[in-house]
């Protein structure tokens, strides 16, 4: 019996994201370019005697019952197997809460993982993410990892090949957006074709490997409600690309943004100015990390 587990829950971007339609169920179908970063959350799991879930976590306002995602992960496996003995599971938080980069999602995936490995249940990674789905629309593509197109409302998953290693600048201002209301404000209807990025050809040009055509393509319909409502979000696009940034964009629905670096050197610099210098008044948090590309999850201990 493993008695504990040392996980890490790798945050995402999204190189591009486009929303099709509005779903008579509420969701959008949409078409998205999903990357791994290396930054990451640790998640210890460790196994209890007695029945039920603990969560301790390092943020004091996050929920640690049924409210928070590793919670869920952890009872729908446990209820669905029966398992009789219980968990205690303390998450650490490095990738920022409620940004564009699926951090919860991520430690509910890991956590699926876990307590799959845990209690020797047996699930496939497809079916992992058959359950995932279940919990979020982007829990499916944590477990996957890597570089994928998402479609549907997210599940629909096809994996791509790796991107080329650069330098990705993460800078979140100090707003907090909800998701709800960037789309329930999206006229996906009403936008110009401009507002809409070319998926088909940031597809192609990863499966060329060519770092700069991507980057050309980098786009996200939600920009066109969010940025109005956060222009910070805009000026710290513009701020990593005066910096050297092969380009900039807006993850998910906000307000984290990401710049592409080629030049580790410009990378540090912007790096220094948003976390040190003149930048630092547009970003409460900032990291310099880069593309995570290992499909496989293993146990961290």
């Amino acid at each position: 019996m493993i008695r504990y587990l040392g996980l890490k829950a790798y945050g995402k971007i999204n190189l591009g994201l486009d929303v099709l339609r509005k779903r008579e169920d509420g969701y959008h179908d949409v078409r998205m370019i999903m990357q791994t970063v290396s930054l990451y959350d640790k998640i210890d799991i460790y196994l209890k005697e007695t029945p039920g879930i603990e969560i301790v976590t390092n943020l004091f306002y996050l929920p640690v019952n049924e409210n928070n995602l590793v919670y869920k992960a952890a009872k729908l496996l446990m209820d669905e197997f029966h398992v009789t003995q219980g968990v205690t599971i303390h998450l650490k938080k490095f990738i920022p809460v409620s940004a564009g980069m699926a951090g919860g999602s991520s430690d509910a995936a890991s956590v699926l993982f876990g307590v799959n490995k845990m209690f020797k249940l047996g699930l496939t990674r497809q079916e992992l993410m058959e359950r995932g789905v279940k919990i979020g629309a982007d829990v499916p593509y944590c477990i996957m990892r890597g570089t994928a197109l998402s479609e549907g409302i997210g599940e629909i998953l096809t994996p791509l090949p790796d991107m080329p290693q650069c330098q990705v600048l993460i800078a979140k201002p100090g707003v907090s957006v909800s998701t709800k209301f960037v789309y329930d404000n999206l006229d996906a209807a009403g936008l110009k074709e401009s507002d809409h990025p070319d998926i088909d050809g940031m597809v192609a040009a990863i499966k060329s490997r060519d770092i700069y055509q991507v980057s050309a393509r980098l786009g996200n319909v939600l920009e066109t409600v969010t940025i109005p409502e956060y222009p910070v979000i805009a000026q710290i696009k513009e701020r990593m690309k005066e910096a050297g940034a092969v380009n900039a964009l807006m993850s998910g629905s906000g307000p984290t943004v990401f710049g592409i670096f080629t030049s580790p050197l410009a990378a540090e610099k912007a790096y220094e100015d948003m976390r040190y210098g003149e930048g630092k008044t547009l970003a409460k948090q900032v990291y310099l990390t880069n593309f995570y590309n290992t499909r496989e999850v293993t146990n961290e201990q």
